[in-house]
């Protein structure tokens, strides 16, 4: 009987440890109510840290959307035999189960910098019943984990920027709805990010550095020998000025200046593939920009970017003027004088 006893218990131990190592939890993914919290997914093996499980991958965008200097902790969670399928200039079509994980913080990495890391936010975008559904966790203040929020928040905080300079922020949590306002193409929920032509790049893994696609085939996610177009890293002053700017312009405004995005209607098309003048915005008037245009007369004038209103609702911070109209509280200088120069340069 004790020897019974005993066995049971030493049962009991190994099933506790498997059960805090089990992984991601496809049941919850898949639930028709989301998990309360970011830990009930599984997604980390240390939450704090952003260290992932083992079926979870990091990954990372040639050229990333701003948003008010937060870095972004981006990871996929694809189910077993799971198969993206390729998309020429579009969003992977990924497997119903996958989930796309994005973490926003202030890591403070700066050599100057005496603030903490903060974790803001994590988002998630869920596949299931062939839709996507967004999802967003707010950290709390000890930052040992992040629990739903579906009203939005505001969170007044600081960050080192890259000059080593102290900047406060008003950082704008969405809420549900507002996610729409990027992410809706048509009437439905869509990614932004993970386009092929955005994700082939070297990145550095554990077991080693791996072509980003390359990767994901080795994982069994999408098939061999896609070949793209790839983006440019807006940042490498190596590479020609229009790809950098269009590049940028792509991840930042493309997803709704394009064919069926929020912006259709505009004419104004900002996606990485767009060569018509007119739809970029060379001497394009505006449907109806109203006090936005400033009264200036078209969207690019080459030559002149002061007399170009994609430039000039870029620069501001008025709610009614600038572009993105969501997801930013800051200007982005350094995009901004990048858009300045190409303009200068048509």
């Amino acid at each position: 009987m004790i020897r019974f006893k005993k066995i049971i218990f030493i049962f009991l131990i190994l099933f506790s440890f498997d059960s805090a190592f089990a992984g991601v939890n496809d049941t919850i993914i898949l639930n028709d109510e989301v998990a309360r919290k970011l830990s009930d997914y599984g997604f980390f093996e240390d939450l704090v840290s952003q260290s992932p499980s083992k079926e979870v991958l990091p990954y990372e965008l040639i050229t990333p959307l701003f948003s008010d200097y937060a870095d972004k902790l981006r990871f996929i969670y694809m189910p077993s035999n799971g198969l993206a399928e390729y998309r020429p200039n579009e969003v992977f079509d990924f497997p119903e189960g996958t989930v796309l994980i994005k973490t926003f913080a202030y890591l403070n990495e700066h050599i100057e910098s005496n603030l903490d890391k903060q974790l803001l936010e994590t988002r998630l975008l869920i596949k299931k019943d062939d839709k996507w559904k967004n999802v967003s966790y707010v950290w709390n203040e000890a930052q040992d984990d992040a629990f739903l929020n579906i009203a939005g928040k505001t969170i007044s905080t600081q960050f080192v920027n890259n000059e080593g300079d102290i900047q406060n922020v008003r950082y704008r949590v969405p809420n549900i709805n507002q996610c729409k306002e990027c992410h809706q193409s048509g009437k439905t929920i869509r990614p932004i990010g993970p386009k092929a032509r955005n994700l082939d790049k070297d990145v550095a893994y554990e077991d080693g550095v791996m072509n980003q696609l390359k990767k994901w085939h080795k994982q069994g996610w999408i098939k061999e020998g896609i070949k793209v177009q790839a983006m440019t890293d807006w940042t490498n002053t190596l590479a020609s000025m229009n790809s950098r700017a269009r590049s940028y312009l792509d991840i930042n405004c493309g997803h709704c200046h394009i064919k069926g995005g929020s912006a259709d209607t505009t004419g104004l098309y900002l996606d990485f593939t767009e060569n018509r003048k007119i739809h970029l915005g060379v001497f394009k008037k505006p449907i109806a920009a109203g006090r936005a245009s400033n009264n200036l007369t078209y969207s690019i004038v080459p030559g002149d970017p002061d007399s170009s209103i994609l430039f000039y609702r870029m620069q501001s911070l008025d709610p009614g003027i600038m572009m993105p109209e969501s997801g930013r509280a800051l200007e982005h200088k350094e995009g901004t004088e990048l858009i300045r120069k190409w303009i200068k340069n048509l």
